[in-house]
């Protein structure tokens, strides 16, 4: 049974084929339409699966959405009616597009699938899945585990907000849910405004801002917006927001309570919105880690599989695995409505039509998260031709010598490698590399190759059998999703000036052996590499373990602010072109910056819409 499976018309659309239950291929439609969290029907992206799959449209027994179209319009029209008069005008301005998109959306998708090929919009063929389940196939099916606790947590779906449900075997079943408009993933992104980011991209900023803060406003938000109880269970305040019947996260109320308006972007961030990040992120830690501890102590379950927007937080994953109530947690990596296309697929073999779990080729069942498209040695020659390029073609042995080589000279390195990922992180297939022991990497790569704030930290891919010499983590980590301390041994104790610093100003400061990928707490978001999933990029690290004695790398993934990573070998010539990367290394080809014609440069910074 071949199954595609769907999620589109909110953001991050992707597609996903699962065939017999084994994943084959995903990705998301940003990679090809090249527009950030594109939200489109993700036909390039469903053309893809069935190139990528060779299969064809007809070989296709179901089609699964990943959410029910007609319970969020439901949930919409409930909202506002318990809330009118309130916010009328923006009801009244919605409506032609919720009756449009929302209630005739089986018609929609129909016509979209037709459009790619008439054999695929049949009504007969199309199942839909409730959002919170899609989330929860998505983690539970793919785990590696036989029976495990599932939590999803995100902004919200149909109604449900938060799911916890228990999986066994190829039965996964929904115990407990919190409903909208109380939502975990709603206060974190009501922060996300608030402190000047863009809500459903801006998170990880926050995230990334809050250990220049002190959490000086987490009981404030604990008094005021969310009522926590012991078990997790919460509820939020509805006075300080505007997001259930108003065009903004939060209002006149919120900004009194925290002492100021909105921060508009691009606006100097101050040590009041790092201390906003920083008691946001300590909320969000305190009722994940309720949660978990409830249901562990109900059910006694010792696996813990997440998927939803919330578990992209790495450092309450982190938080979560140094608790130490499970001894296995498992993350689906696309853990966002990306994932949802994948959960979808997954829901409608397993739970719809009773299939059978499939055995797992490596750890899980993601492959590694490498299920994008790869292209042929041929054809890389073929277009970095075409593009003008001047590429010197080397062994894989001289390759591998290359790249460490320029990577330990400080250089930042295009890295662009078999199947693309999906999910929002680069694992070395579509990654820029770096020198971790450099003090002045992260500064360069974010001012001069990213363009984006200085403030952001950098992840560290590490093999991983060297992992716990390095970091406080002695488990696998492959999809990037776990924050951990490095180790007491590797850390840089800070001078008594450098204690007294504030805010940005403690960036600068060394704190490790590997300065550019230890953030300012001494953490690090780390990815294991392992070679039986990437056995190149294993392979390049271990090379630069031999050159340096140091077993990891920088790993940021490549694209500059506000651009999708590179899906194509086009793409990855156009960002080496258009920034500071000084090599640039597809499949076997190795290309020198000084090298290129100097009249293909082209000002890139600008070229896509900051996020």
């Amino acid at each position: 049974m071949i199954v595609l499976g769907i999620s589109s018309y909110y953001h991050d659309s992707a597609a996903a084929l699962v065939e017999d239950g084994t994943i084959v291929a995903a990705a998301q439609e940003e990679r090809f339409t090249r527009k950030k969290h594109d939200a489109g029907f993700p036909a390039n992206a469903v053309k893809w699966c069935f190139e990528g799959a060779r299969v064809s449209a007809s070989d296709i027994d179901y089609v699964a959405f990943y959410d029910k179209p007609f319970l969020k319009f439901e949930r919409l029209l409930e909202t506002y009616l318990a809330f009118s008069p309130r916010g009328f005008d923006s009801f009244r301005k919605a409506m032609p597009v919720w009756i449009g998109e929302k209630l005739f959306q089986k018609n929609l998708l129909l016509k979209e699938l037709k459009a790619i090929d008439e054999s695929l919009g049949t009504a007969d063929k199309l199942l839909f899945s409730e959002h919170h389940f899609s989330h929860a196939a998505s983690a539970f099916y793919p785990s590696p585990f036989e029976e495990a606790i599932v939590l999803t947590m995100d902004g919200v779906g149909e109604w449900a907000t938060t799911s916890a449900g228990i999986g066994r075997g190829s039965e996964l079943s929904i115990e407990k849910e919190i409903h909208f408009p109380h939502s975990l993933g709603l206060l974190y992104s009501a922060f996300t405004y608030y402190t000047g980011f863009k809500v459903n991209s801006g998170e990880y900023k926050v995230m990334g801002l809050a250990p220049y803060g002190e959490p000086k406003y987490a009981q404030k938000i604990l008094d005021h917006l969310i009522d926590l109880k012991a078990d997790g269970s919460f509820r939020l305040n509805l006075d300080y927001f505007d997001y259930c019947t108003g065009l903004t996260m939060t209002n006149a109320r919120f900004d009194a309570l925290f002492g100021g308006p909105v921060r508009k972007a691009e606006e100097l961030l101050t040590q009041r919105h790092m201390d906003l990040a920083a008691s946001i992120q300590a909320v969000t830690e305190a009722v994940v880690i309720r949660i978990t501890r409830a249901l562990a102590a109900e059910t006694k379950i010792k696996k813990l599989c997440l998927a939803g927007g919330v578990a992209l937080n790495c450092v309450a994953n982190g938080i979560l695995q140094r608790d130490g109530r499970f001894d296995e947690i498992w993350i689906q990596p696309a853990a966002g409505d990306a994932g949802g296309a994948l959960g979808a697929a997954l829901a409608a073999c397993h739970h719809q039509k009773g299939m059978p779990r499939a055995r797992f080729i490596g750890n899980d069942g993601m492959r590694g998260a490498y299920l994008g498209p790869a292209f042929a040695q041929s054809d890389i020659e073929g277009v970095l031709t075409a593009a003008g390029a001047k590429f010197t073609v080397l062994e894989e042995k001289d390759l591998l010598d290359a790249t460490a080589r320029a990577v330990a000279d400080g250089k930042a390195v295009g890295w662009f490698q078999g199947r693309m990922e999906f999910g929002p992180r680069a694992l070395g297939a579509r990654s820029i590399l770096g020198d971790p022991r450099s003090p002045v990497m992260q500064k360069m790569l974010n001012l001069k190759v990213k363009y984006r704030e200085s403030f952001r930290p950098f992840a560290p891919s590490v093999l991983r059998e060297d992992v716990a010499e390095w970091f406080e983590l002695d488990a696998d980590s492959p999809y990037m999703l776990m924050v951990a301390p490095v180790c007491k041994d590797r850390q840089r104790p800070m001078t008594e000036a450098e204690r007294q610093l504030f805010g940005i100003d403690k960036l600068n400061v060394p704190r490790s052996d590997i300065p550019a990928v230890t953030h300012v707490d001494y953490s690090a978001r780390i990815q294991t590499v392992h070679s039986d999933t990437n056995p190149r990029y294993h392979a390049l690290i271990s090379r630069f373990k031999a050159m340096t004695g140091c077993p990891v790398m920088v790993n940021t993934s490549f694209n500059v602010r506000g651009e999708p990573i590179v899906c194509t070998p086009e793409d990855a010539f156009r960002c080496f072109m258009g920034t500071e990367i000084e090599v640039l290394v597809v499949g076997n080809c190795y290309l020198r910056k000084e090298e290129q014609n100097p009249g293909l440069k082209r000002d890139y910074k600008d070229a896509f819409e900051l996020d």
